[in-house]
């Protein structure tokens, strides 16, 4: 080949990696959750507004199970050419200590873009508990303990875990009824089966508003707006915090450009209208942080969630 057929050669090639980078393939999100889910819905959310800025076409494909491992997984296996990114939640931190093995490393084996949203929990009671607020469960709790319950969603979830971190610093000994998904953990605290379960907003706001369950504080280290006369947990059992997260994540080893490019990109997308509606919908606040902090933060919550694992004696399912 004669050095000028080679350098257009050359040319080609990397015009078309460009492509693959920029405007060629679709860019797939993948999502460790089922369809329907927030994490599902944030993802699709981000995906329609992330699109036009990227001059692609951007799909989301949904592989649950695992607590989010088999999406973790595909993706850290991916190349890191940005054709495959992650759209990851507050399990990816947890499951650090949850599971004695994973297949993947959840720090070295992605290339961290932006959290997009954290969404605090609610702790709610059916309306026989005869407790009103945070300081009068904990003090019914122990006053009969191991005499009430706690739905729980699913095993390892952000939401089992912000009821594992209340336990240990309060004290109080509360026991755990696992279900298959946060449906019928829901109706059986509806139904007066399960007196108590920390759940996402968006699952229990038209109950509290409708009288069927009492709200007794939020996860928030503040009060939110919406229940301004919901106490933060926080201020019964000072330093106490609980939000689910939701980040995107490339592969690992990630050239920085374009990491940049993509990071650019959703944080732009965070802040379209379509998007906010969508956070608002959820219970969620909108982040859009740098790679560096999302990054920081990721590993103050793998070390966080790590203690309180521990402290639960959870195991995976």
């Amino acid at each position: 080949m004669k050095r000028r057929d080679l350098l257009l050669a050359s040319a080609a090639v990397a015009a078309g990696t460009a492509r693959a980078q920029i405007g060629g393939a679709p860019l797939r999100i993948l999502v460790g959750a089922p369809a329907g889910g927030s994490t599902d819905t944030l993802a699709r959310s981000l995906a329609v507004s992330m699109g036009p800025l990227l001059g692609r076409v951007v799909v989301v494909e949904n592989k649950p199970g695992a607590g989010g491992n088999i999406a973790a997984d595909a993706v850290a296996k991916s190349p890191p050419d940005g054709n495959t990114l992650l759209m990851s939640f507050t399990s990816h931190a947890i499951n650090a200590t949850l599971y004695p093995s994973l297949p993947f490393d959840p720090v070295k084996d992605f290339t961290p873009l932006t959290c997009v949203a954290t969404s605090p929990s609610i702790l709610v009671a059916h309306p026989s508990v005869p407790a009103k607020d945070v300081r009068e469960l904990i003090a019914l709790a122990k006053a009969k303990p191991g005499q009430l319950n706690f739905a729980i969603g699913a095993l390892g979830s952000s939401l089992h875990m912000a009821g594992e971190a209340f336990k240990m610093q309060s004290g109080v000994f509360i026991v755990n009824i696992p279900y298959r998904g946060t449906a019928p953990a829901v109706q059986d605290v509806l139904a007066g089966q399960v007196q108590l379960m920390f759940a996402a907003i968006g699952n229990v706001q038209a109950h509290i508003k409708a009288g069927k369950l009492k709200a007794l504080g939020v996860t928030s280290a503040k009060r939110l707006p919406e229940f301004p006369d919901v106490p933060a947990i926080a201020e019964v059992l000072p330093g106490y915090e609980s939000s689910a997260w939701f980040g995107l994540f490339g592969p690992g080893r990630m050239p920085p450009e374009l990491a940049s490019r993509l990071g650019d990109a959703a944080r732009k997308a965070i802040v379209q209208p379509e998007m906010r509606k969508r956070l608002d919908t959820e219970g969620a606040t909108a982040v859009g942080n740098s790679p560096a902090q999302f990054s920081a933060f990721v590993d103050s919550e793998i070390a966080r969630w790590g203690e309180v694992v521990k402290f639960s004696g959870a195991k995976p399912e």
